[in-house]
């Protein structure tokens, strides 16, 4: 990837916009990077360096917007270095996306989950308003601030219970951001985004979980895909979609909080039915609770339960009321339940080998 700031002319088409991505190499991360590119934006990317000098899901971008995007390897808990990046790159826009985010590992690792978390958004804040105050800045929060919801659906006022240590951090990062904003008279706008999901979503996410097995199951593997509770319900949209909806967020002439979300409930077992029916195997489930399994017409069980993948406290029942983003951004998702299903199984059944 280029290290210099040079992009060809024939791609300006927002005046040279200057966009700052941190967590470039995740799901998000690739799509904002393919939809700031195609707006023209010169894009620069912070990435931790590692010892396999992986880059994510930027490998997987075409190589014309991948050898325009500019690296910067740093850390999120290095204060200096962020103060040292926005002092010299004064971008106009700024994605916080990189965390620590799936929920599962936050419980075997919180004191990492808060470190990144909480104290890389501090450092990121306070590099703003010491050395890039006019930056637009968009955080990445998340429907996992409302815990276990006793209102449904929910809005920007629905009270924040946070239920694991993920979402404790993800809410002190938000509160960060929005006191910086009213403190210090900054554009940050939060995103409280319910599960988005793509093709190229982690592997240990659920959903891509699921696709991947069935892919597998396609290409002929014997092993069960093995989940944990089946009744947990979310609100799932399709990244693609999302990523819009941070660039719309941050066009506005004034930072504010936006939920973004499908207005959609699906449970896990919803999700795995979809995902098999697109491989063309019809599942049936028998037993209950820790006994259920999922078998196929012929005998054939794809699908058991696992008591190891059980969360300690469970968060479900989010549902999106987005009438704000609807109204004030214009945003709605335009990929139902089904075409995310079908986009991510059709993916990983085309380039997944055993």
């Amino acid at each position: 990837m280029k290290t210099n700031h040079f992009i060809s002319p024939k791609y300006y088409i927002i005046d040279n916009m200057k966009a700052l991505i941190t967590g470039i190499s995740g799901q998000d991360g690739y799509f904002l990077s393919r939809l700031l590119f195609k707006k023209g934006y010169e894009i620069h990317g912070v990435i931790r360096r590692n010892s396999s000098m992986s880059n994510g899901t930027l490998a997987l971008l075409p190589e014309e917007i991948r050898k325009n995007i500019i690296i910067h390897y740093g850390d999120l808990t290095d204060a200096g270095f962020f103060a040292k990046l926005l002092g010299q790159e004064k971008p106009e826009e700024l994605y916080h996306l990189a965390a620590q985010s799936f929920v599962g590992y936050s419980f075997q690792n919180p004191a990492s989950t808060y470190d990144v978390n909480i104290s890389g958004t501090l450092n990121i804040v306070n590099a703003v308003k010491d050395y890039s105050p006019s930056t637009k800045m968009y955080f990445a929060a998340t429907s996992e601030m409302f815990g276990q919801p006793e209102n449904t659906p929910q809005n920007e006022e629905t009270p924040l219970k946070p239920r694991s240590p993920y979402a404790v951090s993800k809410l002190a990062g938000y509160w960060t951001t929005k006191t910086y904003r009213e403190a210090y008279d900054l554009f940050i706008s939060n995103g409280i985004l319910f599960n988005h999901e793509s093709e190229v979503r982690g592997p240990e996410f659920v959903t891509r979980k699921i696709s991947l097995n069935v892919a597998k199951i396609v290409h002929g593997s014997k092993e069960p895909l093995e989940l944990g509770n089946l009744n947990a319900r979310k609100d799932w949209g399709y990244a693609k979609d999302y990523v819009y909806g941070m660039w719309q967020m941050l066009q506005q002439a004034r930072s504010d909080d936006f939920i973004l979300g499908t207005g959609e409930l699906h449970t896990v077992r919803e999700f795995v039915g979809e995902a098999f029916k697109v491989a063309g195997i019809n599942i049936t489930w028998e037993g209950r609770d820790i006994n259920e399994i999922g078998k196929s017409d012929d005998g054939k069980i794809f699908v058991r339960v696992n008591k190891k993948f059980f969360r300690p406290l469970e968060s479900d029942n989010y549902l999106a009321d987005y009438n704000k983003a609807k109204r004030d951004l214009k945003w709605e998702p335009t990929t139902k339940f089904h075409d995310l299903v079908r986009i991510m199984v059709k993916s990983d059944v085309e380039n997944s080998v055993l």
